[in-house]
């Protein structure tokens, strides 16, 4: 690989162009001149504040040609895009399970390690990904900052919001291959699927009664509970 011409002095990484040297260089110094003027939050690079001024204005300029979806960021309209073409590029060696999305991927495998690395200082729940953890302190501070434009409904995460919304739009975006039944919610297209395929991965410690999902073996459980008494 041809090393790039611009070589850090504080860590010797070589860059290959002047811009992307001094945003290197920022990592190293703490500046960030960049300020959105909405929040006040500021950055290193531009294009960082530029992401987050589309959050703000809620624009979505990248849109999908085949079914008229639309994103903030190319980045996510290309992911988007593969759940068209089917394309899975990234798979991982252990159970050769292939994802569409490189995050995904990694995410998968920390749930293969079981590592859960956040842990809450408030109550001890720990963590895989530190977004999770970002998520569950909004249930001690009651915090939810992500609103329905439509109906002010307010959601923890962006991912409830989206689901909600497509209460609102109908787009049922999640299709079952074996039936072709449609779903606003990856959760929901997951739980169905176990009913074609007979999974029942929620196993009861005391009898070992296995059912296919959580809510059902919770139930389950009170059972127990009664006869001890």
């Amino acid at each position: 690989m041809k090393e790039g011409p611009y070589k850090c002095k504080a860590c010797e990484k070589a860059l290959i162009s002047p811009s992307s040297f001094r945003i290197h260089e920022r990592t190293h110094t703490g500046e960030k001149p960049y300020e959105c003027k909405s929040c006040r939050k500021v950055f290193s690079c531009f294009s960082y504040l530029r992401r987050l001024e589309r959050a703000h204005s809620g624009l979505k300029p990248c849109e999908c040609k085949q079914c008229g979806l639309a994103y903030r960021y190319f980045g996510s309209l290309k992911i988007h895009t593969k759940t068209h073409t089917g394309e899975k590029p990234y798979e991982y060696k252990t159970c050769r399970k292939a994802f569409g999305c490189h995050s995904d991927l990694q995410r998968h495998e920390k749930a293969h390690t079981g590592v859960k690395p956040y842990e809450c200082k408030q109550c001890g729940l720990a963590y895989r990904y530190y977004s999770s953890l970002k998520t569950h302190r909004r249930t001690h501070t009651g915090e939810k900052p992500y609103e329905c434009k439509q109906c002010g409904k307010g959601y923890r995460d962006s991912s409830s919001l989206k689901t909600h919304e497509r209460g609102h739009t109908g787009e049922k975006p999640y299709k079952c291959k074996t039936c072709s039944k449609a779903f606003g919610c990856r959760s929901y297209l997951r739980r169905h699927e176990r009913v074609h395929i007979g999974l029942k991965p929620y196993e009861c410690k005391q009898c070992g009664q296995a059912y296919r999902y959580n809510c059902s073996l919770k139930t389950h459980k009170r059972t127990h509970r009664r006869e001890t008494l």
